[in-house]
């Protein structure tokens, strides 16, 4: 009897525990032991239930990445995006994570730039735009964003293959530069070769207009008459 009693007792804490739990923080829970095929419902629940709740639109936008659902994880971030708070830089960094993905780099810089907005500090954002820029042919502020989340990250175990990809960027950056010079230096050339040739042609012609100008002068002008003019 005293067993049974000891059973019975334990049931109701066990279950008082379970039912007791929200749909949030069961989500949560799930999520967190990467189960996120049964923390999805749990937490769709929770954001219908608290529209405002950030936490549960970030959780549920990560497990539909996770479940490779990137339309889902988009419209769950971009939900909560305006009121997101402190939360803000992380929804629009994961926003620019799955539309670089998609392969939407315009649409993914345009996100990293808003977390940055939000948290200065946060390094992933500055990796991410990186990446983004890369692929969009902006080297150049490819290149700050790189080296500014090295500094943010100088731990990070993918600094080796960053700063191998700095010095490609750098090395390439300079040569561009050379081309530059180079291609103004030519196109220098090529206008002074053509203003010396222009110069050449004009002298030319100014000299035969001056020749034509001395041997039509002598018709031009009204001779005297020196003699008797007589009428008949």
């Amino acid at each position: 009897m005293k067993n049974y009693l000891t059973i019975t007792a334990l049931w109701c804490v066990v279950a008082a525990v379970c039912f007791g739990q929200t749909d949030f923080s069961r989500g949560e829970e799930l999520f967190m032991q990467n189960k996120p095929q049964e923390a999805a419902i749990y937490l769709e629940n929770a954001a219908a239930q608290n529209p405002g709740d950030a936490k549960a639109f970030l959780y549920l936008g990560i497990v539909y990445e996770q479940l490779d659902r990137p339309d889902e994880a988009i419209a769950a971030y971009r939900r909560i995006l305006p009121g997101a708070g402190n939360l803000t830089a992380h929804v629009a960094g994961n926003l620019g994570n799955v539309y670089f993905r998609k392969g939407n780099t315009e649409e993914a810089e345009s996100f990293y730039t808003q977390a940055l907005d939000a948290d200065r500090a946060y390094a992933s954002a500055y990796l991410g735009r990186a990446n983004a820029r890369i692929k969009s042919g902006a080297l150049k502020t490819a290149l700050g964003d790189y080296e500014r989340y090295l500094l943010l990250e100088p731990r990070s175990l993918k600094r080796e293959r960053i700063e191998q990809l700095v010095l490609i960027l750098r090395t390439e950056m300079a040569e561009e530069e050379r081309r530059r010079i180079l291609a103004e230096e030519l196109a220098r050339a090529e206008a002074e070769r053509k203003q010396r040739l222009l110069d050449e042609v004009s002298a030319s012609l100014q000299s035969a207009a001056g020749a034509s100008q001395g041997l039509s002068s002598g018709a031009e002008e009204v001779e005297g008459y020196e003699g008797e003019f007589e009428l008949e």
